[in-house]
Order: structure tokens, then sequence, then C-alpha cells
């Protein structure tokens, strides 16, 4: 993370498509420059000598790596006037441009006719996302039929940088364009396997829409349509239409719902569809279990808090043999705390009762120069509030983690961007806005609970949101965090571009981490330390040299399939870095609901999509950083979080990240060596069909495990012979362990 202040949610551009709408695609013939001038907007300007550049990857990817700062794409292109004839509206002329990375200008023809994705402030301010902009088709900067120069100006705060993605268009302003379908109501698990939504027609518009609302479900496995209905609709400003369904879940699958309003005067119809979730994971035992890796590390002489993970029903009763003197276990909450001053690792039995049995698990605790042997587990407030995080969501998410998650192993609380005041202190400490008016308090509240707390701040003068950063009080920000009892810093590039040399040497890319690795040395308090960085430099040669616990492998994730898989599928070159104490981060999770802000919507994976997102990143070792809103989790969304042998192959001891075995055109495999001498196997379908794939058991260090076990199900496949064949939904995963 994180560059960008919101994400531009634009329903018209990123949710729905306009199934009669003239459009004209503009995402090829696009040449790029690196740099500034004012004169690259200019129709007249020579741009002979620019290089051809893809809107389909960054500009890291086309050549420009570690690049920040401006650039310039330029488009040479005719408007036809068709676009505005065969409109029913005719006033406004629609630019699509999918995504911005981090922020823009556009001109057309020389004059500016957009910026900033309509945030305000200035460009050197990031606001990573998709823009729609919309200017008057009597504009006198359109030609129409007439050749036009439409140009970009970007710029980037630092990691992924530049105009990229998957739809970039020009169209009339539609009639649809203010109309949106809101899905974001959760599923509702009814008696005889059904399944119940509420979803609602809205518009911003004082337009009275009338028209059919169809509503469609479809096995994506056959194509055949299970149910079609068509009803009445009509709705205006502040007054939805609200339809309300009940369908019945045949299989354990997902299936595929189409929402389509058709309106009557202009024939245009708008269409979103929805999967229907699935549960796969089993509900937990109300007997007891001990749950959560087998390592665990703190450093000497520093404050040692470490809360068993464990379920069944309560009260439980914990108890623990062989911890090193300085620990002590509370019986009741299951926290152990203490400090242990003697390095040494320290073999303990860990023991859980309730009134219907009782769950033991052998526990290593390591004393010594090493912290975060396993990926961290954890919520981070960025992807579901972006700057609108406070005190009090906060607590709910730490209440949250304990009441539904903690028992799994989830056990950090980092607050991301946005809690730090306009200025600092007279004598230069850093201190908290008004959204946090005690920090300490807070912090206290978290650890009351045996949970952790994350904190974030820049090496720059400033964070991604605007915010102070620790440029040049290192030391006494990390004092600070010290005294506040901080568990985490998330540590974001971010302005720091600013003040680092403009051609960066690979010692400028170390540097920041490591006047800040120094502070929190001075500090006697184990502070997990996560680079964000973006990739710059391939960090995963250096982070760990440097003395991160983790870093960011790669540029802002966004809750769609090309991003997840684009990122979670590119992982390889970072493979080899990973290791106990030292992880390759691909970003947060997008499943729950998310929103970067005030407002949150549904993850816009698929049910299929967020199996994948979860199981690849657990394959890869990753740190699980829940990015949703904690407030509102979801019974499918606790399905993917509270599965222990998909949390096991995360959390494994041995460290070892997944590597690509197998890739074509329709699927990959990715397989992890496991501790126990196992291995854990993902089978990807990275295609829009179902597929059959076939796992061959006797390639790929497979030969000899004859056990397979299907972790999200958590059963036993029973199967014969040198292969394995499973059929997997597009997008879907079937994560296995094997053993011998």
């Amino acid at each position: 993370m994180m560059k960008r202040l919101f994400l531009l949610i634009c329903l018209a551009a990123a949710f729905i498509t306009g199934a009669a709408a003239q459009e004209i695609s503009i995402d090829k013939g696009w040449k790029f420059a690196i740099g500034d001038s004012i004169q690259w907007a200019q129709p007249g300007y020579n741009d002979a000598s620019w290089k051809p550049v893809s809107l389909a990857h960054t500009w890291e990817k086309q050549g420009y790596a570690d690049v920040n700062g401006f650039g310039w794409y330029r488009l040479h292109l005719v408007i036809p006037s068709s676009l505005k004839e065969k409109a029913f509206l005719k006033d406004s002329l629609r630019i699509t441009l999918n995504d911005v990375d981090d922020n823009d200008e556009v001109y057309l023809n020389g004059q500016l006719i957009a910026k900033y994705g309509g945030y305000g402030g200035d460009i050197k301010t990031g606001h990573y996302g998709p823009r729609s902009y919309t200017i008057a088709a009597n504009n006198p900067a359109i030609l129409w039929d007439k050749q036009n120069v439409l140009a970009v100006r970007i710029f980037d705060t630092g990691g992924d940088g530049g105009l990229y993605g998957d739809k970039f268009t020009l169209a009339m302003a539609d009639v649809m364009d203010p109309v949106s379908v809101n899905t974001d109501a959760d599923f509702n698990y009814g008696a005889g396997n059904t399944l119940s939504k509420s979803i609602k027609l809205t518009t911003t518009s004082n337009y009275a829409y009338k028209g059919k609302l169809t509503f469609k479900v479809t096995d994506p496995e056959t194509n055949a349509v299970i149910y079609n209905k068509t009803n009445d609709a009509a709705f205006t400003a502040g007054k939805p239409f609200t339809y309300n369904f009940n369908v019945a879940r045949l299989a354990q699958k997902s299936y595929v719902i189409s929402y389509t309003f058709t309106e009557d005067r202009s024939g245009k119809s708008i269409t979103k569809t929805d999967g229907t979730p699935y549960i796969l994971t089993p509900a937990p035992a109300l007997t007891p279990k001990v749950n959560g890796p087998g390592v665990y590390g703190a450093r000497p002489g520093n404050p040692f808090l470490y809360l068993v993970p464990a379920s069944g029903q309560k009260p439980l009763t914990y108890m623990a043999k062989g911890l090193p003197n300085g620990l002590k276990l509370d019986a009741k909450t299951g926290i152990i705390s203490g400090v242990v001053n003697q390095k040494g690792n320290y073999p303990v039995t860990i023991t859980v009762k309730n009134s219907l049995g009782t769950s033991t698990k052998k526990f290593t605790i390591k004393i010594g120069d090493l912290i975060g042997l396993t990926p961290a587990l954890g919520w981070n407030s960025w992807n579901a509030f972006g700057l609108s995080i406070n005190d009090e969501r906060v607590r709910v998410a730490a209440k949250t983690m304990i009441d539904k998650l903690s028992a799994h192993g989830w056990n950090y609380i980092n607050i991301d961007d946005g809690w730090e005041a306009e200025n600092r202190a007279a004598n230069g400490e850093i201190v908290t806005n008004q959204k946090f008016p005690d920090m300490k308090a807070t912090t206290d509240y978290v650890h009351s609970l045996g949970l952790k707390m994350g904190i974030y701040s820049s090496p720059g003068p400033r964070t991604c949101g605007g915010y102070l950063g620790s440029w040049q009080h290192e030391d006494q920000d990390a004092k600070t965090y010290g005294d506040w009892g901080i568990d985490y810093l998330k540590y974001d590039w971010c302005s720091y571009t600013e003040v680092a040399p403009k051609n960066l040497t690979l010692d400028d890319m170390k540097k920041p981490y490591q006047v800040m690795r120094a502070s929190l040395d001075k500090i006697p308090r184990d502070i997990m330390y996560s680079f964000c960085q973006y990739g710059m430099g391939e960090v995963w040669n250096w982070g760990a040299e440097v003395g991160g616990n983790s870093w960011r492998t790669t540029g802002d994730i966004t809750d769609t399939w090309k991003s997840m898989a684009d990122i979670g599928f590119s992982q390889m070159p970072a493979a080899p870095h990973a290791g106990p104490g030292y992880f390759n981060d691909p970003d947060m999770l997008i499943v729950g609901k998310v929103g970067w802000g005030d407002s949150q919507h549904n993850t816009r994976l698929t049910p299929d999509e967020q199996y994948t997102h979860i199981s690849l990143w657990s394959l890869l070792s990753s740190p699980l950083l829940i990015g949703c809103d904690m407030g509102k989790l979801d019974k499918f969304t606790l399905n993917l979080l509270t599965n222990d042998e998909v949390l096991a192959i995360d959390q494994d001891a041995l460290g070892k990240e997944a590597t690509q075995a197998i890739k074509t055109d329709n699927h990959q495999v990715w397989i992890k060596d496991l501790a126990d001498d196992g291995k854990a196997v993902g089978i990807f379908n990275t295609s829009d069909k179902y597929q059959a794939i076939t796992l061959k058991r006797n390639e790929n260090g497979l030969q000899g495990l004859t056990k397979i076990r299907d972790v999200w199900r958590q059963k036993n496949v029973i199967t014969t012979g040198s292969s394995y064949t499973v059929k997997v939904a597009p997008h879907g995963v079937m994560l296995l362990r094997l053993s011998k």
C-alpha cells in the first residue's frame, strides 16, 4: 500500500456495463515520455520520438523500472460525431480511464478538461483509481470528426505508476450513468438450503426511471438458466426500487445471478452480476482445539505477549508446561505475558480444556534475534476505511477479532494512514489527531484482549494521505511508538521521493529503511517492521539484510480479478527469499466489505475468486491482513478467514513460499514445501469456464505422498493411480495437502 487516498468508485465505469451504449475504445495507439513539460499537452507538439506504450501494464513493466514523478501519455484520435448522433442524451462526452496511478490531469487539444479524479488538492497528492470524466458536447476543445490529441499528465508518488487497466473508452454520457444496482446487502442463509437477498436500483438523477428488471440465475458449469423472472421497476432520486428474492442452493458451488434493468423510453439497459456464496469450511467443533503456528519468536528482555489461539465451547481453561522463566499464562484468557531474558528455544506443551474435552499442542518459543517467524495474521484499516479510520472503528475491529477470529490465530490490529495530527508537538514529537484522543489508551485496550497493535508512517515528510511522516524524526517516532506499546510498523515510501536523489540507486532505496531500523533497535520492544515501497529495486533481494520482517513486492491491490490475479500469480522472482522472520508481501486482503473511505461495498471478487485469493496468499506465505469492515463480517467471509487447515499452510514453520510448477493458458499449479515433509498444492483455474484439471502425482516432487486432503472441505480425498483429476470453477481453486 498504499498510495491512494480513496478508491474512486465510478459505478458506470467499474461495476456496470451499458448494453446499448455507443462507445469507442481508446486503449491502443498511445505514446509515452518520462518527465514534465506543459508543451506536451499541445496538439502541435511533435511526439514522433516518443515511445509506444501499452495501457495493459504499468510503466515500470515497460522499461521504466523504479521511475517515480511525472510521465505523459499522448493519443492522436478522431472523435466521430456519430457518437453524439446515436446517443439518447447528446449533451456530454464521457472519458473513461481505468486506472490512474497516482494522479492525473487530462488535456484535450491543449485545454485542461479534467483533473485529480474530482478530489481537489494538487497533482502530487495520490488519488489512485479509475476515472470517469464528462465534458459538454459543445466544448470547443472537442474537434468532432477531426484529428484530436488527448494528453494525460500523470504523477506517480512511488511504486507502480502510469495509466493502465482494462477499460479506456469515449462515449456520450448515458441516461444510465447515474444508475446503480446496489447488491451490497448480505446473503441470508435460510432453511431448506436457500439463499435470500435484497437488491436496490438507485439513481442520483431526478429523471423518473421506468422499465423492466430481469432477474436470472445461471449455472456456470452447464450454462443452464436455473431461474428467470422479469418485474416492473420504477425509481428516481431518493426513491429506490427494491427487489427481494429467494433461491435454492442446488449444489456446493457458486451460481451467477444477473440483474438487468431496461429503461422503457431510451431502451438502454444496465447489467450487474453477483455470485452466490457457498460455505466450504466446516463449523468448528464444540470440543477444544489448539490452533495457530507451532513456533513463536521474541527478543530477550522485551515485553512478551501471545494469545493462545484455541476454539471450542466456552469457557475454556488454559494450561502450559515448559514456559521459560519470566512468562506466565492466564488460565482464563489464554494470554501469555512477561519478559524472558535468556536466549534459547523453549519447548512448551499447551493444553486447553472445556466441559467436553481436552486438546494439547506442542509449541516452541524461540527467544533470540528473530521475530515474526511466521507471517503476520491480522487486520489493517486501509482497504476498509482509508483516511476515515478512528478510535471507535479500531476498537470494533479488536473486539470482533477477539469474538470471531482470534481463536484461529488472528492477532494484529493495525492502524493505517490518517491518525497523525497536522503538526508535531513543540518538542518535535508526533501526536495524534482528534480521531484518536489517546493512542496509549487505545493500545492498552488492544493489549488487554491479548492482541497486538500496529501503526503506520512514511520515511518522507508526508504520508500518502498527506499526514506527517517520520523524515528527520525517526528516533523520536520510534520512541513514541515504544511508549505507546506499538507492535508493528508499516513504513510507506510515499513522499520520500521528494527528498531522495532524483536518480535512485539501490543504496538510496535502502537508506530510509535502514535509518528507521536503527531507530527501532533503540527501543526495548519487539516491533514487526513492514516495508511498503511496492517492490522497488527488487526489495526481496535485500529486505532481510536491511532488517525488515516483510516487504511489499508489488503495487496496490484492488478488488478485481485482474488486480488480484496479476499480483498473486507473479510472485515467482521473490519466492526464494521467504523464510522464518522474512516474508514477501503481495498486499492486503480484499475480501468482505471494502471501500477505502466512509462507504463500503461488497468486494467485486466472486466467491470462487475469493477462495483463490486466500488459497494463493496462504501458499505464498504472505502476511494475511484483513482489509474489510470488521464490524460487518458476513458468514461467507468468516468461512474464508476461519479455516484452520488453510491458515496452517500460511503459518507453516518452514516458512517457504510456493512456486509455480505448471502454467498453461487455462490453469496453474503452485506447490509449497511444508515442515512435515508434505506439500501444499493449489490447482487454479485461470480461465472463464469450468476446467477439468489433472494433477500428476509422480511429478514436481509429489512422489511418495500417498495421502491427499481437500483443505477447504477438511476431507481426505480417496483416489488411486498416478493422477488426480478435479473439476475447478472459473477463477477458482482446489487447495490440497499431500503427505506420506
